[in-house]
């Protein structure tokens, strides 16, 4: 599909935009990043979410039910409305990632993932959090460095009670350094590095007949700056973080075997071949089932 039909007119000029704007991205704290109000065209945006899908009934859901996050996840694209499927091949397209890589100022060449990785559908219900973290760095399976994060909201009439609200903390873990409310038609682009701190770690205080609906993408590259990954650790895992003076506000898991075993390679294989094939079909279902 063509993008004019995707894109509001006064960004269609994808080049233009993203070269006037660069440096704006480059520069906002508490890390490069930028909110993009009514980017897509409103028609368009309107169909999206008309056929969004309950995510409780979509096959292969995956639900998340602890301290740290409590919301509905689906990767699955084979699963989507053909129209959704559509829209994400275009974010996926290279015509976006041009958009992507000018505006973000990657050197690296941006690469989609058509596995959608922890990215796709969510929805987050009344009680639902995302406490404080940051991503995982490294693509689950195809060895690739996770770089930027384009999440956009789909709803509509968002009061600003609700909650919801995607916040930025700074390095340290001390300050909230800038919310963002999750409207219609708010697209957010950032850096994923371990120090973009981000979530939504107050529980939702919508309607129970309401939800916060995003859709989730993510890009990748071969190789990254050394000065986005912390020294003192590897990881490859989501990090949840304590926001502030607040003790114990998250889980964090400590167990020192997993965290020898995963300097070694072939336990790394191996977690990655459970999460590309034993976290999907049967085995996921008989988990939904008995939370």
């Amino acid at each position: 599909m063509k993008s004019d039909k995707i894109i509001a007119k006064k960004f269609n000029n994808l080049k233009g935009f993203a070269k006037k704007n660069k440096n704006k991205y480059l520069t906002s704290k508490p890390f490069p990043h930028i909110v993009l109000d009514n980017f897509f065209d409103i028609k368009y945006l309107n169909e999206i979410l008309e056929i969004f899908p309950d995510l409780t009934m979509l096959n292969k859901t995956q639900k998340y039910s602890n301290k740290n996050e409590i919301k509905l996840a689906n990767s699955n694209i084979k699963n989507y409305p053909k129209k959704i499927k559509d829209f994400i091949n275009f974010l996926n397209s290279k015509e976006f990632i041009k958009f992507l890589q000018e505006i973000t100022s990657i050197k690296e060449n941006l690469l989609s993932d058509r596995f959608l990785s922890g990215g796709g559908l969510h929805e987050i219900k009344r009680g639902g959090v995302l406490k404080v973290h940051t991503d995982f760095n490294k693509h689950p399976f195809l060895k690739l460095d996770r770089r930027l994060n384009l999440l956009l909201y789909l709803n509509k009439k968002w009061k600003k009670n609700y909650g919801g609200h995607l916040e930025f903390w700074d390095q340290e873990m001390k300050k909230c350094k800038k919310k963002v409310q999750p409207i219609f038609n708010r697209m957010v682009i950032f850096s994923t590095t371990d120090f973009s701190n981000h979530g939504h770690p107050i529980a939702l205080n919508c309607p129970k007949s309401r939800s916060r609906k995003s859709i989730a993408i993510y890009y990748f590259s071969k190789g990254r700056p050394k000065n986005e990954i912390k020294n003192d650790y590897k990881k490859n895992t989501t990090l949840f973080k304590n926001r502030g003076e607040i003790p114990n506000d998250v889980y964090i898991k400590k167990d020192k075997v997993k965290q020898y075993l995963r300097k070694f390679k072939f336990y790394q294989n191996l977690k990655n071949f459970e999460k590309k094939f034993l976290r999907t079909g049967s085995s996921k279902k008989k988990r939904l089932k008995n939370n």
